[in-house]
């Protein structure tokens, strides 16, 4: 399925987020790494296979295989840390903050491409994952980082209609059943 293909899966009431997800993908500010590494991660993160049987492709078509496979570590670890930290965040007792995570993260040794384009990636899933604290952590990162709101904003402006996309597909092939 091509990207056309996906927008045109996407039902007459979402217009609107057919407009986004061609905006969002094709009118942006980022560099293509950033931009194709983002939508792959995001895809992931959003689980329907709709989305990621026509994002991945074109993906891996746009990234370097260093790139390709970067951006599929970036979610994978942000599945388990944004649950991680999420439920320690969530937690009433503080006491959970102080003990040791106890989770293996090497890849933040040497993610195979830029480290603020692997954090923008991971800044774009935790915002899927609703981790706040995850999401300030990479934020706080990129900015260190020289990163601009922007660019950090159009991270997780990719993320809110990939997954917009992922529901709503997934919803209407559910309801269509």
């Amino acid at each position: 399925m091509s990207l056309d293909a996906l927008k045109s899966a996407l039902p007459d009431y979402a217009e609107d987020l057919r407009r986004n997800l061609d905006s969002a993908i094709g009118d942006t500010a980022l560099s293509p790494q950033q931009l194709w590494g983002t939508v792959l991660a995001t895809a992931i993160a959003v689980r329907s296979p709709i989305v990621l049987r026509t994002l991945g492709p074109l993906a891996r078509a746009n990234l370097s295989p260093q790139a390709y496979t970067a951006a599929r570590s970036a979610a994978a670890e942000m599945a388990m840390t944004n649950v991680f930290h999420r439920a320690r965040h969530l937690l009433s007792d503080p006491g959970y903050g102080r003990l040791r995570a106890g989770l293996r993260t090497n890849v933040l040794g040497d993610p195979g491409v830029a480290r603020t384009d692997h954090e923008l990636w991971k800044l774009a899933v935790s915002a899927i994952n609703a981790c706040g604290v995850c999401l300030d952590a990479h934020e706080r990162a990129l900015r260190a980082a020289g990163v601009d709101r922007e660019t950090i904003q159009e991270a997780f402006r990719i993320a809110a209609v990939i997954h917009a996309a992922g529901v709503t597909l997934e919803a209407e092939s559910l309801l269509n059943e």
